[in-house]
């Protein structure tokens, strides 16, 4: 009998993974090639990539640009073990791309974004976009230099038919993510003055928080990754003029300077988070962590009472965005990383949802001015409707 309820909803869930990539288009890559001119490259040299959806109809002159996610490196022997990656260089990317979630062409899974111009930027300097540092060492060809080539994707993506924008959104997950609110304002002055500019972050917002050790690991990480990259010239002075340059990696030290509104989409459980800086594996050396970051239900009682406090840290970390109605918000209660490029998490019949309301809905209603959205949501385990990981 178990075998076969087990059967059973291996057979659903395979009928929903094939309806919803039967769903998702696949879309070309763009490489950006007159950017190798103006040394806005990947680390490796080769040219920045992106995937292109054309706008239909009323969404003609509609824009959103979504940065893939990908980590960071610190060091040139970090950056040496992506530089010949997907997430170092357009040569090993691949020539397409599924795109659905908040990509989606279709009206019933992304209604309020459906018919714009879809972007997806491949991630390939290792900063989040903001790197910038003139030499390269003949002896590792790393090249440093993120913030010219999300400048030059940005002037492509112009001649493209951008320039004429009437409502544009920069967005991205994870280190993505972290782009999209290092780059708001960037964005925002490289558009025309008439267009509508907003930024959203999914699952970008990461908190500068001890580990459970005791340890400022994640505080460290950041700044070896903007002394690497020569990441501070290019950080919000607004930041950099009060603190280290490192600390400006951190959006709740960042956002309250912000001028282009903003939305933050994050679990307060964050699975990245959680895995990297709260319990990484140099704070957990015997490795009693590693169960519970495969999957929260494995996570002891006293793992999950400082997992609690780690969103309660969240949470305080989270109030630099404020309440104007220019800021939104939607922070689930899931254990997850990424949800706005995921149909089932974007807008499904079973998607999370915060006061009765889809991320999906959220967004649109933040971005159309429908309502001000500022969602948040109860302690875990307290929302059904989350889609927890289980992570390898």
């Amino acid at each position: 009998m178990a075998d076969a309820r087990l059967r059973t909803w291996l057979c659903v869930i395979l009928s929903i993974q094939i309806l919803l990539k039967s769903e998702a288009i696949n879309v070309s890559i763009t490489y950006v090639q007159n950017a190798v001119a103006k040394g806005a490259v990947c680390l490796d040299g080769s040219p920045p990539a992106y995937h292109f959806d054309k706008g239909v109809g009323a969404g003609a002159n509609n824009w959103l640009i979504f940065v893939e996610g990908g980590g960071w490196c610190n060091n040139v022997t970090t950056c040496l073990a992506r530089r010949d990656t997907r997430v170092g260089s357009s040569k090993q990317m691949v020539k397409e791309l599924s795109f659905s979630g908040i990509l989606s062409n279709k009206q019933k899974f992304n209604p309020d974004f459906y018919n714009w111009n879809k972007i997806k930027v491949r991630y390939c300097d290792g900063a989040s976009f903001t790197g910038d540092v003139e030499a390269v060492n003949p002896a590792t060809n790393l090249h440093f230099r993120g913030a010219r080539a999300f400048v030059a994707i940005v002037e492509d993506l112009m001649s493209k038919g951008m320039s004429n924008a009437q409502n544009a959104i920069l967005s991205g997950c994870s280190a993505g993510g972290l782009a999209a609110i290092l780059n708001c304002d960037r964005f925002r002055a490289l558009m025309p003055a008439r267009t509508k500019v907003k930024c959203l972050a999914d699952a970008g917002y990461f908190i500068n928080a001890k580990d459970v050790s005791g340890a400022s690991h994640i505080e460290n990480f950041y700044s070896e990754v903007v002394a690497t990259h020569g990441s501070a010239k290019n950080l919000p002075t607004s930041c950099t003029s009060k603190m280290k340059p490192g600390l400006c990696f951190f959006p709740q030290n960042v956002v309250p300077q912000i001028q282009t509104p903003l939305f933050i989409i994050n679990a307060a459980y964050d699975a990245w988070q959680i895995k990297y800086i709260l319990a990484p594996g140099v704070a957990d050396p015997n490795g009693t962590w590693n169960s519970c970051k495969l999957d929260i239900k494995k996570c002891s009682p006293n793992q999950l009472k400082i997992m609690q406090d780690f969103r309660l840290e969240f949470l305080r970390a989270l109030s630099a965005v404020g309440t104007s109605p220019s800021r939104g918000m939607f922070i689930d209660s899931c254990y997850t990383h990424c949800q706005a490029g995921t149909q089932e998490t974007w807008l499904w019949n079973d998607s999370p949802v915060v006061a009765k309301t889809s991320i999906a809905k959220a967004v649109g209603d933040w971005y159309y001015e429908r309502i001000t959205s500022q969602k948040i949501d109860c302690a875990y385990p307290c929302n059904p409707t989350c889609h927890n990981g289980m992570f390898d």
